[in-house]
């Protein structure tokens, strides 16, 4: 990747980039993925350790806490931006729809597919699926 990634929310407030290439990409099809977008799945793709920096937009973020990595949003138009770890902010996951662009990745697997729901099937894309987490 030459140059940086860049993304925010939908009304600008928030803003980020990312200065190393992704690691990977997959869907998630849990409940929560599904409360939180109003989607069946969510795409999310994982950064470097230290590579994700927020430009604009600190005083705009909400956090969802319900366990694992805090869920960020924007307080003002509701996107969901990213996820981080709450014990290494340096670790995050962000939102493929946040990021300008193309992101460089594709999703790779799906997710919580226990869990899909019913009103939408689960495309037959190839994809690798698994009905919990993804195998560390």
């Amino acid at each position: 990747m030459s140059t940086v990634l860049t993304g925010g929310c939908g009304c600008g407030a928030v803003r980020f980039e990312i200065t190393a290439p992704l690691v990977a990409a997959a869907y998630c099809h849990c409940t929560r993925c599904q409360h939180r977008t109003g989607t069946a799945a969510q795409a999310s793709a994982k950064t470097v350790d230290g590579s994700f920096r927020l430009l604009a937009g600190e005083a705009s973020l909400g956090r969802w806490k319900p366990g694992g990595f805090d869920k960020v949003f924007c307080a003002s138009c509701g996107s969901a931006v990213f996820a981080q770890d709450p014990a290494d902010h340096g670790r995050v996951m962000v939102r493929m729809a946040a990021i300008d662009g193309d992101p460089g990745v594709r999703p790779q697997a799906r997710q919580f597919v226990a869990y899909a729901a019913p009103w939408e099937p689960i495309p037959d894309d190839g994809l690798p699926r698994f009905d919990e987490r993804l195998p560390a």
